[in-house]
């Protein structure tokens, strides 16, 4: 399995075990996921891309595999996701310079699947 795949498929049951305890807060959140992510002044393909670049800042490797997956599902193109990771590497410093590897190699994971 790859490492992205790997990190999500970790993180599955945790969070349904969590869910099941809280579910007020997951559906809460999902809710503001999916009214985020819906097409508006910015594409969905957009908001990935800049919810990669905040999971690069913010060093989360299950969000850096989530958004890797969301951009990739929705078009986003090597060349935009290399931009968006540069721009997270100018604002976070050194720790992007770690962190925007894993999201490309994350994205790329993704974007190779038939």
């Amino acid at each position: 399995m790859n490492p992205a795949n790997q990190v999500l498929e970790e993180l599955r049951q945790p969070v349904r075990d969590l869910r099941e305890r809280i579910p007020g807060v997951f559906d809460g959140y999902g809710a503001i996921s999916k009214a985020v992510l819906a097409d508006g002044a910015l594409d969905a393909k957009t908001k990935e891309l800049i919810a990669l670049a905040i999971a690069v800042a913010k060093q989360c490797d299950g969000c850096i595999a989530s958004h890797a997956r969301g951009a990739a599902r929705r078009g986003a193109t090597a060349d935009e996701v290399a931009e968006a990771l540069g721009v997270a590497i100018m604002m976070n410093g050194g720790p992007g310079t770690v962190y925007a590897p894993r999201a490309f190699a994350a994205f790329e994971e993704f974007a190779t699947k038939p």
